[in-house]
C-alpha cells in the first residue's frame, strides 16, 4: 500500500505491506532507529512517538493507519542546528538515563506532557510516565529532568 507520512517535518512516500507496523516503517524504511522496540506489545513504552501531537505506541499501530499523519520521533526533538531540546539536555544533566533504551519513549511521553501542561508537579510527571518502563534509573532522575525542563521551557516562553 502506498502511504504518505510527514516525519519530523519531512514528507515521505512509502510502499508498505498492510501488516507492517509503524515502528518497523520508521526504523527499517526511514532509518529512524531512535524509536526502540522492546516488548512489541505496547507495554514498555520504548516505541512511543507523537502522531498529530499525541503519544502513540508505534509497535501497536500499523503504518497504513498513520497515512497522512504528522509524526515526531526522538530524532525530531533536536534543533535544526543539531542542538538538543531542553528536555534532552535535562535528561543528561539530571541523570535521567542510564542504558538509554527507554529514553526515546520517555522523552516523547514527557514532551507530550509538557506540551499540555506548562509546570506539572512531580506526582503528575510520575503519573504521565507510568506507561513507560525503565529498569535502570529508578525514575528519580527522569522526574527531576522533566521538572527541570518544564521550568526552563517556561522561562524561555515567558509569561502567557
Amino acid at each position: 500500500m502506498n502511504i504518505q507520512l510527514t516525519v519530523n517535518g519531512t514528507r515521505h512516500d512509502l510502499d508498505v505491506e498492510a501488516r507492517r507496523t509503524l515502528a518497523d516503517a520508521l526504523r527499517d524504511d526511514l532509518g529512524l532507529t531512535g524509536t526502540h522496540l522492546g516488548c512489541e506489545h505496547g507495554v514498555c513504552g520504548a516505541c512511543t512517538v507523537l502522531i498529530d501531537g499525541g503519544p502513540v505506541r508505534a509497535c501497536l499501530m500499523l503504518a497504513v493507519q498513520a497515512d497522512g499523519s504528522s509524526i515526531t520521533t526522538v530524532e525530531g526533538m533536536a534543533g535544526d542546528d543539531g542542538s538538543l531540546h531542553p528536555l534532552q539536555e535535562a535528561f543528561s544533566t539530571h541523570h535521567g538515563l542510564q542504558c538509554g533504551f527507554c529514553t526515546p519513549g520517555m522523552l516523547m511521553s514527557a514532551l507530550d506532557l509538557l506540551h499540555r501542561e506548562e509546570r506539572p508537579c512531580r506526582a503528575r510527571i510520575r503519573e504521565e510516565l507510568s506507561g513507560n518502563i525503565c529498569r535502570c534509573t529508578g525514575y528519580a532522575g527522569i522526574v527531576d529532568a522533566v521538572e527541570a525542563a518544564a521550568a526552563e521551557m517556561a522561562v524561555e516562553t515567558g509569561p502567557a
